[in-house]
């Protein structure tokens, strides 16, 4: 067990480096390696201490698109949770992200940094009564209070199924339909706040609350690279195995982005 985490960490920090300018390929979301997380909420089907990674990508395709729009992108973002202090040490879950978006910096409206609209889909590459999987389409804003606090408020819409294809009809019940992330940087350190509520009141209220605290460790040619990563999750959501099953873990270990 401890060979392959040894193994996962070392590739990471490998692969990881700069960029590849050369194809232009870029870090997306964070990227990073939680070896130590402990769920809070006991579950019989998998132990509470495992390890949860985060892989993060883009492409830009097409710049300057119609001469309103910077750039149209892909991305494809993976996470995957390892059940690490287990014997044979399984994958449980992995979710797939595959995304296609349209972004540009705002011109005409001073508080508004930037925005997007994107096509998403989210599944975990099962089948039968383990397949989870929804397509969205989500609209994005940046509002830049100072130089070092920003509000992203985000709402989407869920592309509907037929009841036959559909794994998770009442998932928008646990994911609600939107979020709303605040960020603040101070020095080295960034702290994430994302909130995340279906809106519906008493017994019926469902959503999650997740804070990232990410720290510098190292530098290389004057450069953050490397920074330590605190993460509590607490609600629904965390994965889609997971999607109507509470949450309340905290986990600790490297980012290689942010």
């Amino acid at each position: 067990m401890y060979k392959k985490l040894i193994l996962l960490t070392l590739l990471i920090l490998f692969s990881y480096g700069n960029e590849d300018k050369t194809i232009g390929i870029y870090s997306y979301k964070k990227n990073y390696l939680l070896p130590l997380t402990y769920d809070f909420v006991k579950k019989d089907d998998r132990n509470s201490f495992e390890t949860f990674f985060q892989l993060s990508i883009k492409k830009p395709v097409v710049d300057d698109l119609f001469g309103v729009i910077d750039n149209l992108s892909i991305a494809y973002t993976q996470r995957s949770f390892w059940q690490t202090s287990s014997k044979s040490s399984p994958f449980r879950e992995t979710n797939y992200y595959p995304e296609v978006f349209i972004s540009s910096k705002s011109q005409n409206i001073s508080f508004l940094k930037e925005y997007k609209f994107s096509l998403l889909h989210h599944s975990n590459g099962r089948d039968g009564n383990s397949s989870r999987s929804w397509n969205r389409i989500y609209a994005q804003g940046v509002i830049k209070a100072s130089d070092n606090f920003s509000v992203t408020p985000r709402v989407w819409y869920r592309i509907p199924e037929s009841a036959d294809d559909d794994d998770n009809e009442d998932i928008e019940d646990f994911y609600g339909y939107g979020d709303i992330k605040f960020l603040y940087s101070y020095d080295t350190h960034q702290f994430e706040l994302t909130l995340r509520d279906n809106l519906k009141p008493n017994s019926n209220n469902k959503g999650a609350v997740i804070f990232d605290w990410t720290f510098g460790l190292s530098t290389i040619d004057s450069k953050e690279n490397l920074y330590g990563f605190l993460q509590i999750f607490s609600g629904y959501g965390e994965s889609l195995i997971d999607y109507n099953r509470r949450i309340n873990k905290i986990g600790i270990g490297i980012a290689l982005s942010r």
